[in-house]
């Protein structure tokens, strides 16, 4: 029987800290207790272990299961993940076992494509909103995951057509420093944000926040993958 790496929020619960860490534990506790949370899934810290054992990669085993348990959360949220009608797009956050804010890094808005984020104007009726989570999330790949330099913007004057040319400028500024176009498939964004929040774990800033608190670095951090809500549809819409 192969070893079982990925565990849906449903399937935890608060006790499972050392294995779904922090985050993915508490997570867990929330969906148990019938509390509306997003609904997503963790890749446990030991799959962190696993993928420093295989010289910073993810194996097969673990990759067949993150696309099982994506298809499971696609089930749970009746939604599709790069779907241009009816998109599915996830956060992916760190969550070790002990609390380590701003250490480590965050992915939002993940599934999102030149053919998705039209989809997601329509879906809305906003496409402000479309073309700035596409941005948003351009930008945040391209720092994290990418480790690309960051750009500063004041967003909140730009209309939709500024943020369309935006996103384009974006995006060449990526084929430029790297060398090849911007990912548009949303299963190779998100196996590549795993791996960085991964790596996230390895950075000099965890490693000096683990020395001063005596947290172990054999502990690893999970990965919560997590349908997104969003802070900037509207009025009427927040995250917290």
């Amino acid at each position: 029987m192969a070893h079982k790496y990925v565990y849906l929020f449903s399937e935890g619960n608060g006790t499972m800290r050392e294995l779904l860490g922090g985050k993915g534990a508490n997570l867990a506790e929330m969906t148990v207790l019938g509390m509306p949370v997003p609904q997503g899934f963790t890749i446990s810290t030991e799959a962190c272990t696993q993928y420093y054992e295989d010289g910073r990669q993810i194996n097969d085993e673990i990759q067949a299961q993150i696309y099982e348990y994506l298809s499971k959360m696609e089930t749970i949220c009746e939604k599709k993940f790069g779907h241009p009608s009816n998109p599915l797009l996830v956060s992916v956050r760190s969550g070790a076992r002990a609390s380590m804010p701003g250490m480590m890094d965050t992915i939002l808005n993940l599934g999102l494509n030149d053919t998705v984020v039209e989809g997601l104007a329509a879906f809305t009726e906003n496409p402000r909103f479309a073309y700035d989570s596409y941005r948003r999330f351009i930008q945040m790949f391209s720092d994290v995951v990418m480790e690309l330099p960051k750009s500063v913007i004041h967003d909140t004057e730009l209309t939709a057509d500024d943020l369309k040319d935006l996103v384009a400028q974006f995006k060449a500024f990526y084929h430029k420093q790297k060398g090849e176009p911007f990912p548009n498939e949303p299963r190779t964004q998100l196996l590549e944000a795993i791996k960085a929040v991964f790596r996230s774990w390895d950075n000099p800033r965890a490693n000096v926040y683990r020395r001063m608190n005596e947290i172990p670095y054999s502990w690893g951090t999970a990965v919560n993958v997590q349908a997104m809500v969003f802070g900037n549809a509207g009025n009427t819409s927040g995250t917290g």
